[in-house]
């Protein structure tokens, strides 16, 4: 009796996901996002470096495909999602051309996120040392649950000089149809980046001899900076630091927390932080997509609403476009940008990394950012929240048991 009913939820469960999945597919089909508001991109001076932001994929892309052409020694680049498309190209191109002109260019890439990209897209130079991180990635011990989680990092460092980090995968329609958040970095700040590439590459390149899969050495002196910290996720070492940034940075909050992320499915603790900010005064907000390219993380992500808002939390949802940004910025002193977003997968599942800086003038650009996200927004109320039909509370109540899977 208790297998029946077992089966049968979460056959209704499964049946509802991909019921919704489908229909949001098939209502997706031919539409175009409509055009957004964006800033140029902001740099400011943090320590004996920069911090660039980035809110244009265009823009990036082209800082990024100019610091691979410029070159001298080294390019390491990380990503999860490379599409075969125009600017997957474009970037295949830079990284080959760099190699052939001695440029020594390690790539990695998520093969499963990839799995629908074309083979022939997959086939690199003999030049380039490539890692593709497998679709399975436990080999002979499928119970060990630290061999799971997928690389979902973003990152490029050239030449120990500049660094790139955040929420934008390597795709022509990131260039000009998702609302994300990208930083570029210069100074000490870069040496954690090289070294969050090469811990990666070390700890899952194959125990050959071949030159592709040698250890990525590190010859670049490490030199603190107080006011910029990389911090990683690596299932591999049961290592999550990233949630407790998020939770420490809020419990201390005084003033305001605006967090900006495209998937938003937090545990119950991460709900009570910012719930008692809220109620302690705090002008606590969350930008998250009116829909996002996930329905089902949609859906669950609103089954905690009613208690965010019941707490004071304001809830914006962004139109028209997809953001996917995971930024957030805290009384005018804190701010981070990455890759994690706050849901289980993120926050104790994948590998992940953000960068946390402590600067005033950071904050102040970040809250800029999140001003001008606001001006494309709709803000829920309680009263239409409340308002909502029966079936909508019949699909957030089914789902709600799969939230800690995502």
């Amino acid at each position: 009796m208790l297998r029946r009913v077992f089966l049968t939820v979460f056959g209704v469960q499964l049946l509802l996901a991909v019921g919704l999945t489908l229909v949001d597919s098939y209502r997706r089909r031919g539409k175009k996002p409509k055009p957004f508001p964006s800033t140029a991109p902001s740099e400011v001076e943090v320590g004996g470096g920069t911090v660039t932001t980035y809110t244009f994929g265009r823009d990036l892309y082209d800082d990024m495909l100019a610091a691979i052409e410029g070159a001298q020694r080294q390019v390491l680049l990380e990503t999860y999602i490379w599409k075969a498309d125009e600017t997957g190209e474009r970037f295949k191109a830079a990284l080959t051309d760099a190699a052939a002109r001695g440029v020594e260019v390690y790539v990695i890439y998520d093969a499963f996120a990839n799995i629908v990209v074309s083979p022939r897209f997959k086939r690199f130079s003999p030049d380039l040392k490539v890692l593709r991180y497998p679709v399975y990635t436990a080999g002979l011990r499928p119970f060990d649950l630290r061999r799971y989680g997928r690389d979902h990092r973003k990152i490029l460092v050239v030449d120990d000089e500049v660094g790139f980090v955040g929420g934008y995968n390597l795709g022509t329609p990131y260039a000009t149809e998702w609302r994300d958040t990208h930083v570029r970095i210069t100074g000490p700040g870069v040496w954690d980046l090289k070294r969050a590439f090469a811990d990666f590459w070390n700890l899952h390149r194959r125990k050959r001899f071949r030159a592709s899969e040698r250890p990525l050495l590190l010859e670049t002196a490490s030199t603190w900076e107080p006011r910029i910290r990389f911090h990683r996720n690596v299932p591999r070492l049961w290592m999550f630091p990233i949630r407790a940034m998020y939770i420490e940075a809020i419990n201390r909050a005084t003033r305001n927390i605006w967090l900006t992320h495209a998937y938003f499915c937090p545990d119950q603790d991460f709900v009570d932080a910012l719930t008692t900010a809220a109620l302690r005064g705090v002008d606590v907000r969350l930008l998250l997509p009116a829909k996002s390219n996930h329905i089902v993380a949609d859906w669950i992500s609103r089954g905690y609403f009613s208690e965010l808002l019941d707490s004071g939390v304001r809830i914006h949802r962004y139109r028209d476009a997809m953001v996917h940004a995971k930024t957030a910025t805290i009384d005018g002193q804190w701010s981070t940008v990455g890759t994690a977003n706050i849901d289980r997968l993120s926050m104790t599942g994948n590998y992940e990394v953000n960068v946390e800086v402590i600067d005033d003038d950071m904050a102040s650009a970040m809250e800029k950012i999140f001003a001008v996200d606001l001006s494309n927004c709709v803000e829920l109320t309680s009263g239409e929240w409340e308002s909502r039909d029966i079936y909508r509370r019949f699909t957030e109540t089914v789902l709600a048991p799969l939230r800690p899977l995502l």
